[in-house]
């Protein structure tokens, strides 16, 4: 039978355990091991998980199967639980939050002096707002990020790492992952073994929120947009939501920021019409980052964007709610009460996700935090207000980094994060052309949730699937894409 028993070869953690689905024995047979790889890679292939090579990232004819584990690794079914009943109050907060201008303005207001970047975000937002907003209907998918915290008493409980509100990906490729790990497993002759993997149908239930918007639209010539970057080694990931709206009959377009400046225009209306095609549904895949906007016509293509009838997915507000600022923000007492006045129940439920989160603003509370992390940089994490992984610092660069900026106003920038101390895990990482390790690993949960509400009222409140990434412990930074996790599937325990 397969477990969750203790696996104690490789731990470099002092009285914690490490953990794999599998038993140790079967860890450690080279030859099944090599049979189970080679089946493994043929099934990631044969599903479409695949990513374009670093080498050519805008060929589709230079491919290979995106980095994935070769077993599914353990999750506590109670932390997977508490995971996906908490993402309809995320759900909820983050959309009344970016109703809330005051909020938002207060909350951003040092970070926009010293953050161009987010600046930039903010007077977009502020442009739309006193020009009126003509589209009253918000289409909201974000993924809210944990980890398995080994707090007191080796009891794990579920940290959040951060909540993504823009271009929340690989609900395409992670709902393929179970597949592979179901093949391994029959492979390996453990049939029952391999039906208790979870199927993940994230592709399928943030299509039907996207489909759902189009339809509110009011529109059938309408068409959804796809936001795409310029270099997109990710874009199977995308074509799995595209290919999916196309089966129901909906047309999709995939255009770059500049192209939505360059070939968009507004009506009288403020409809948005784009090389002729009138647009319902404009999904951002990118517009996260400043390398996102490489000219002032990105920038102009996301103002027209906005500015327009078409529903964005994030609207600006929603984006802004994402930054890591607005994210400390909301652990600070009281305020979660304040947004979510009607469900103390809610308050309670995401509030215990919350670790410490901490403002360098200038001023008394700020040097008092600057001098915290200086103290014990071992403890923290500092975060700047960028998504896509790869941005953070720790230990020596973090007290370093802090050093230089502690005296100036652009320490506002970033937010001080207690850090997480994740129950590791072992298993096979998978990548091209890297022969097989078994490796000390810690995994990072992802909740997906989709939302729409029309003026006042939420249509949908879904918490949407999962989505499992797992890396070597030996990195502290970075994601799938930036070529250091790789996509995982949970196996209940």
């Amino acid at each position: 039978m397969i477990s969750s028993r203790v696996y104690s070869g490789t731990s470099r953690r002092s009285e914690m355990s490490v953990t794999s689905a599998v038993p140790e024995e079967i860890l450690q047979d080279t030859y099944l091991i090599q049979g189970l790889m080679v089946a493994a890679k043929d099934a990631a292939l044969y599903h479409g998980v695949l990513m374009r090579t670093v080498e050519d990232p805008n060929s589709s004819e230079m491919i290979n199967y995106a980095p994935f584990s070769l077993f599914p690794s353990p999750v506590p079914e109670n932390l997977f639980k508490e995971a996906m009943d908490v993402q309809k109050d995320f759900n909820l907060l983050i959309d009344r939050v970016s109703q809330d201008q005051e909020f938002l303005t207060k909350a951003l207001e040092s970070t926009i002096r010293v953050d161009d970047f987010t600046a930039h975000l903010f007077e977009i937002y502020k442009s739309v707002r006193d020009e009126g907003i003509r589209q009253n209907i918000i289409l909201g998918i974000n993924r809210s990020d944990y980890m398995f915290h080994n707090g007191q008493n080796d009891k794990p409980t579920l940290k959040q790492i951060e909540i993504n509100t823009i271009a929340a990906s690989f609900a395409g490729l992670g709902s393929r992952i179970p597949d592979i790990h179901r093949h391994v497993f029959q492979v390996w002759g453990k049939p029952e073994e391999a039906a208790k993997i979870l199927k993940c149908e994230a592709i399928y239930r943030i299509t039907d929120g996207i489909a759902k918007a189009w339809r509110m639209y009011g529109s059938e010539k309408a068409v959804i947009v796809f936001v795409v970057e310029n270099v997109a080694r990710n874009i199977f990931d995308q074509r799995c939501l595209e290919m999916e709206l196309w089966r129901r009959n909906i047309t999709v377009l995939r255009r770059k920021t500049e192209e939505i400046y360059q070939r968009g225009i507004l009506d009288t209306d403020r409809k948005l019409f784009i090389d002729g095609y009138e647009v319902a549904v404009a999904y951002l895949r990118t517009g996260y980052g400043p390398d996102d906007y490489p000219s002032l016509e990105d920038w102009n293509g996301r103002l027209l964007l906005e500015r327009s009838r078409a529903i964005k997915c994030p609207d600006i507000a929603t984006h802004l709610v994402g930054t890591k600022k607005v994210q400390q923000e909301l652990t600070r007492p009281g305020v979660l009460e304040k947004f979510l006045y009607d469900n103390p129940e809610a308050v309670e439920r995401i509030r215990a996700t919350f670790v410490g989160l901490y403002s360098f603003d200038e001023g008394e509370e700020g040097d008092k935090v600057v001098a915290m992390a200086m103290a014990e940089p071992e403890h923290f994490v500092l975060k700047p207000q960028r998504e896509g992984g790869g941005n953070n610092s720790f230990g020596e660069e973090l007290k370093q980094l802090l050093g230089s900026l502690k005296d100036s106003p652009e320490r506002s920038a970033y937010i001080l994060m207690e850090k997480v101390t994740p129950l590791p895990v072992v298993n096979y990482l998978v990548h091209p052309g890297v022969p097989p390790k078994l490796t000390e690993c810690v995994t990072e949960l992802g909740i997906f949730g989709v939302y729409i509400r029309r003026c006042g009222n939420m249509v949908i409140n879904d918490c949407s699937g999962h989505l499992l990434r797992t890396k070597s412990t030996e990195f502290a930074d970075g994601g799938v894409a930036a070529g250091v996790a790789v996509l995982d599937s949970p196996y209940l325990v």
